[in-house]
């Protein structure tokens, strides 16, 4: 293995210092990931007002809803691939990144599909208000269209984070955050063009950073990794073990985006201001899933590259320090948005009912941070050992049945905003109670496998 490859193995050094440079670029990815996506709704909502404000915010959890599954499905290929690479198979690594590419292709293309007829349906069932609906099914469209260039964008960066790699997809996240930040000024705020202009704005910057990924594999890796297209192909056997690690996840994205779903469309039977007001917490929420999403990726390649190399004790010292340090920093953001959400809800439409759902929202979910932190991270562990059934089982109970249960049956008997906002809580006090059951009785370690 090449020295430029070596440096990227988070099976070698200090555990801290290896866990924390690779988590480092991933929290920044993550951020300006979230500065991308909160760019339509605080331009929109600025320039364009609450109504189109509602339509980019009731297009969220549908949109997470299809593009979840194939999410899920790349975080499985991310496993084989960093376990193939800590385990230092070169053939069987080559032929993981190649399959996986390969599957990218044909799922943007059945997304694109899918968004595009589905969308109106989906959105009415949603209950989305009749007078922001024309402009949520544009945005919903116009986004889908781009397809093809979200879903390998996120295989090339699960590609290059499982290698070890974190710091050039934040390069190239940084930059396309800002293509599609002056893209959204110029086409909303300049030329006024509406709600399809910013998710125009959106696949553009997609675009770029696709291709500044895929320059880096092609032509600036070590050919460990290096990617060539004529070996784009779908191995049946690597295809198989792809999407035996991924589909569990695959299928949890899309159940609790299911879930979600039916959350959005109870929120959107109390009006558009709530919809624009819990829309954009959303976004401000965001920013307080960073450490929570940096670390549970961070876990799950740390796992799978040293189960891989068979380093039992150092993966258990690793899952430990990962847990507390997204323990820590969620509740420290969790604070912060709770006295700041005045402002920060504010910042995207300053309407005072829009204002307060917003605020209500936050100071109803934020101080439990800490639950939402280690259920992730324990998802991300189980995953990186090679286990995404266990996770899904635990959050499709949790986070699917049991929230849609409680809010169908509450709601009647309780007609309030809050009974929806205390969903979220409850249901991650659950599913940490079982995930910490799960790591302190059960023999983890060992559940790595090559299926």
């Amino acid at each position: 293995m090449s020295a430029t490859s070596s440096k990227t193995l988070l099976t070698e050094g200090p555990i801290w210092k290896r866990m924390t440079a690779f988590a480092i670029p991933i929290f920044l990815g993550n951020l300006f990931q979230q500065l991308y996506n909160t760019a339509d709704s605080l331009i929109v909502g600025n320039f364009l007002g609450s109504n189109a404000l509602a339509a980019v915010s009731s297009s969220g959890s549908l949109i997470f809803l299809l593009v979840g599954f194939f999410n899920g499905i790349a975080i499985g290929a991310g496993v084989v691939i960093a376990r193939y690479f800590g385990a230092r198979q070169t053939k069987d690594l080559q032929k993981a990144i190649h399959t996986t590419i390969g599957f990218g292709l044909i799922s943007g293309v059945l997304l694109t599909i899918l968004g595009i007829l589905l969308a109106p349906k989906i959105l009415v069932l949603m209950k989305t208000p009749t007078d922001v609906l024309p402009n949520s099914i544009r945005y919903f469209r116009i986004y889908f269209l781009g397809s093809v260039a979200f879903v390998l964008y996120n295989n090339f960066v699960g590609i290059l984070q499982s290698v070890g790699d974190s710091k050039h997809p934040l390069y190239y996240l940084i930059f396309s955050s800002l293509v599609n930040i002056c893209l959204d000024l110029l086409f909303v705020g300049v030329f006024h063009m509406g709600v399809g202009a910013a998710a125009a704005a959106t696949i553009i910057s997609q675009f770029v950073s696709a291709f500044l990924c895929l320059n880096r594999l092609t032509r600036k890796s070590p050919e460990e990794y290096q990617v060539s297209l004529g070996k784009i192909q779908l191995d049946p056997a690597m295809l198989r073990q792809i999407i035996s690690n991924g589909l569990p996840a695959g299928i949890q994205n899309s159940i609790i985006s299911l879930a979600n779903v039916v959350v959005q469309s109870n929120i959107n039977s109390f009006g558009k201001l709530a919809v624009a007001g819990c829309g954009s917490y959303s976004k401000v929420e965001g920013f307080g899933f960073l450490p929570i999403t940096c670390f549970s990726m961070s876990l799950t390649t740390f796992i799978s590259q040293n189960l891989g190399a068979k380093k039992y004790d150092r993966a258990k010292k690793g899952a430990r320090f990962g847990i507390i340090c997204s323990l820590i920093m969620a509740e420290c953001i969790g604070i912060i948005i709770y006295f700041a959400s005045p402002v920060l809800i504010a910042a995207f439409n300053s309407d005072p009912d829009v204002v307060a759902f917003g605020v209500q929202q936050a100071r109803t979910v934020t101080l439990f941070y800490f639950l939402l932190a280690f259920s992730h991270c324990l998802a991300g562990l189980l995953r990186g050992a090679g286990k995404s059934i266990i996770p899904m089982f635990v959050m499709m109970i949790c986070w699917c049945i049991i929230r849609v249960s409680y809010i169908t049956i509450i709601v009647k008997l309780i007609p309030s905003i809050q009974v929806i906002f205390w969903a979220y809580p409850l249901t991650w006090t659950l599913s940490s109670i079982v995930f910490l059951i799960f790591y302190l009785k059960s023999d983890w370690l060992h559940f790595n496998s090559r299926g």
